[in-house]
């Protein structure tokens, strides 16, 4: 990953984190990631009345990644308008695992904070099957 994808997946979750539905937590989350071809999808966190029922940014971005015929992720980039930043949950980073176990994770604020893992990293014994 260069400077200038890292900033084109700065952009895409900053707006998509703009997108976000977010009544309960009042918590605005962007993400975008990155596939093996080089596109870039993002998504925003949607909540649900049903809190369980809520749906993450890094999840929606990769789904939506995924629907639209990526087969891997090599980067994933989260933004949080806070002063410091925020890494993915554990169920995001079990996702993230599915289709990026070598992706380089980032997490950027409204802050100076930034920080960045190896997925590998965040999840060091992530739950998998073997791909046939």
């Amino acid at each position: 990953m260069n400077k200038a994808s890292w900033s084109r997946l700065e952009q895409a979750a900053k707006a998509a984190s703009a997108r976000a539905y977010c009544p309960y937590s009042r918590f605005p989350v962007g993400c975008a990631v990155m596939s093996g071809d080089g596109t870039i999808a993002s998504g925003c966190n949607v909540e649900n009345a049903s809190f369980g029922l809520t749906s993450c940014a890094e999840r929606n971005a990769i789904f939506r990644a995924i629907a639209d015929g990526a087969t891997s992720i090599v980067a994933v980039l989260v933004y949080t308008p806070t002063p410091a930043p925020v890494t993915p949950c554990g169920a995001c980073r079990q996702v993230i695992a599915e289709f990026g176990g070598d992706a380089r994770v980032r997490a950027i604020c409204d802050g100076s904070d930034m920080l960045e893992y190896a997925l590998r990293d965040l999840l060091p014994d992530g739950f998998m099957l073997a791909r046939e």
